[in-house]
């Protein structure tokens, strides 16, 4: 029996797309549910015509009471029974007690080469570093924001005329690569560390 995976996001989903595309034939998973913060997030309607059912938690109509968001939150995920949830440009900071029921169970996409770079901006911080190389990175999901355990890594080189969108275009591929490819490996037992370039 395929482990079920549900896919958290809040934008246009091209990773959540990436990811239910690979789950098919022999892979160890299926995608049971994306579910956004967003009510109209282009992802919703991505996964809709993928098959995939789809739910909203609108954030804003909690009104910061985020215990009551997450309560929401895990309501509609608990009613499509995960083993797997993927974080995929999901906007939200989750609090340590939501992510301590979901240990070891949790994924997320970074866009920086952890532990390099965490929160926002993070292609604009690397090339004002004079870094020589920029990527994304899979891991864990933990209490610490953009920490846990690493899982995977896809690197490209910073060139000299780069701007933070021409890198974030270099890098959108290998994070349709990366994620899936660490997904598959998490959910047939694998967690050592993958590499692409």
């Amino acid at each position: 029996m395929s482990l079920r995976v549900a896919i958290l996001i809040s934008g246009g989903g091209s990773n959540m797309v990436a990811l239910a595309r690979d789950m098919v034939g022999h892979h160890p998973a299926r995608p049971c549910l994306v579910v956004s913060n967003v009510p109209g997030a282009g992802g919703l309607a991505k996964a809709e015509t993928m098959g995939i059912p789809t739910a909203c938690v609108d954030h804003r109509a909690f009104k910061g009471d985020r215990a009551a968001f997450e309560a929401a939150l895990q309501k509609v995920l608990i009613a499509h029974t995960p083993g797997i949830l993927c974080l995929a440009g999901f906007m939200r900071i989750l609090t340590p007690d939501f992510v301590a029921g979901w240990e070891g169970q949790m994924l997320n996409i970074h866009p920086s080469l952890l532990p390099l770079y965490k929160g926002l901006n993070t292609h604009a911080r690397a090339i004002e570093a004079g870094d020589a190389e920029a990527g994304c990175t899979v891991h864990e999901v933990t209490a610490a924001l953009d920490d846990g355990p690493i899982l995977g890594q896809a690197r490209v080189p910073i060139q000299s005329d780069d701007t933070p969108e021409a890198l974030a275009a270099r890098i959108l591929p290998l994070e349709h690569r990366l994620y899936p490819a660490v997904l598959r490996r998490f959910a047939s037992g694998d967690r050592t560390k993958l590499k692409l370039s």
